[in-house]
């Protein structure tokens, strides 16, 4: 038992220091090629944050542990917006711009209720929902950046260019494909041997993905979050956030219901009913829902929100380990 729970826990630490690098060297050689900050933002380094929950999904797939597959997305999403972006706004709150927020936040809800209209009527995932999620995810890009093009406005910081000039090519281009290597192996460690504590502890495959794994995966984002909020950029955190729940939905489960269409696991019920339909999806919908309402349309972030939210997320991962 002891073996596993080393291997997790480096599996942790590889895809924490994976997508730091993956990041860094692809905003390098972005800037090097003289890409708008902004697009640089929406694309290159939310996919970077979400990298994490990619490998770890797709690989699950794969190996056919749907309930990993299927939990980290919906966790991940729990996760960012229940306590990453909640410390951000307890500790931080403030102004949003409401015009940021709109495109990446509509287009979350378009795709989560889609997302769980097919868990609740279907049941399960086909190999052509997965290939729709992953067009949903290039034209959400290709959108972004035509938005960002023709609303330069909407650009809120460039403030790490400074971090890239003295860096070589030679040793970003190292970086991204050390960072990506690193995400991959430590994405195995973390399914492999996220499955074997999961069976020696009687702990089904989902509650481990909606917890554990989805709170490992989503570090980045964490990462990201406390150092925009030591840079007095609380509010910057906010875009990544939702991005990233979009990308968890449009792009991890995209990827890994093309690789291995699954059906929605039933490990656990409450009342005969899949507890994933009663408590899960629903979770996954309300924190955004009280996530992004009041900004948008406010246009500000409330410390009541973060407090909420954090609560919220205590009592969802308690009640997965003793229900």
């Amino acid at each position: 038992m002891l073996v596993p729970i080393l291997l997790f826990l480096l599996g942790f630490a590889l895809l924490i220091k994976g997508g730091d690098w993956f990041v860094d060297g692809s905003v390098g050689i972005a800037h090097r090629f003289h890409l708008p900050e902004i697009l640089i933002g929406a694309t290159v380094v939310s996919i970077g944050t979400t990298l994490p929950e990619v490998m770890v999904s797709s690989q699950a797939a794969a190996l056919g542990n749907a309930g990993i597959s299927y939990g980290n997305a919906i966790g991940s999403i729990i996760c960012n917006t229940s306590l990453i972006a909640a410390i951000t706004v307890t500790f931080k709150p403030g102004k949003v711009n409401k015009k940021s927020l709109l495109l990446p936040a509509g287009f979350f809800f378009a795709a989560a209720v889609v997302y769980a209209c097919i868990s609740w009527f279907k049941g399960g995932f086909e190999r052509y929902m997965g290939i729709i999620f992953l067009c949903a995810f290039v034209v959400y890009l290709i959108i972004s950046a035509l938005q960002m093009k023709k609303n330069p406005e909407l650009s809120e910081d460039g403030g790490e260019e400074e971090n890239q000039k003295e860096r070589a090519l030679w040793l970003d281009i190292v970086l991204l494909v050390v960072g990506a290597a690193a995400i991959a192996v430590g994405a195995r460690l973390l399914v492999d041997n996220g499955t074997k504590i999961a069976s020696a502890l009687g702990v089904p495959d989902s509650v481990i993905g909606l917890t554990m794994i989805a709170l490992g995966t989503s570090l980045p984002e964490l990462i990201t979050a406390i150092t925009s909020l030591l840079k007095g950029h609380g509010a910057l955190s906010l875009g990544n956030v939702i991005g990233a729940n979009l990308f968890n939905i449009i792009l991890v489960s995209g990827m890994a219901i093309t690789i291995s269409p699954f059906r929605v696991p039933a490990e656990k019920t409450i009342n005969g009913m899949n507890s994933s339909f009663v408590i899960d999806l629903p979770v996954m919908l309300g924190v955004m829902l009280l996530l992004c309402v009041p900004p948008l349309v406010t246009g500000k972030l409330k410390r009541w929100q973060g407090i909420m939210l954090l609560a919220i997320y205590a009592g969802f991962t308690v009640y997965q380990f003793v229900s």
